[in-house]
Formats: structure tokens, sequence, C-alpha cells
């Protein structure tokens, strides 16, 4: 299952993600969005975790939760709209 993490630090590394969800489960991937120009982050980021539970358990404790000053937004991930 796919993560949606938003309303991240900018200063947010992908080590500092994976290790605040790392208890929840096995993480398979994270990557957190950056600006193709700027390379800056743009606040949000993706989780994948092949156990569909413990992404549930994920979720569920870390969304609204404070990380590095901020409330995180956590939910399952939506796919991407094509554009026609």
């Amino acid at each position: 299952m796919t993560i949606y993490i938003g309303n991240v630090s900018y200063k947010l590394r992908e080590d500092d993600l994976q290790a605040a969800f790392a208890e929840f489960g096995t993480i398979s991937s994270v990557k957190i969005i950056k600006d193709k120009v700027t390379k800056k982050s743009k606040g949000y980021g993706f989780i994948e975790m092949d156990n569909e539970e413990e992404a549930e358990r994920a979720i569920e404790a870390m969304n609204g939760k404070e990380f590095q000053g901020r409330a995180l937004k956590v939910h399952k991930a939506h796919p991407r709209k094509e554009e026609e």
C-alpha cells in the first residue's frame, strides 16, 4: 500500500521519514517529492509498505502526529488521475 505523508518539514530527509515509520513494519520505498527546478522539498512524500495491516496501523498512529514541528497528514495514497 502506498501512503501519502503531507505537511512534512521542508528539511525532512527520506531517512528521517523511514525511521519514523519503520516501527510499524517493513518499508519497501520512501520518496519525498522535490521541485524539478530547485530540487527543494515540496512538503510531502510517499511511503510504500507491502503489508496492508502494517500500513493501516502506520496511518492511524501517524496522522495528525507532530513530527519535526509539523502535524503530519497521513492517509492512503490515491492513484494519480491520468490527463486526457
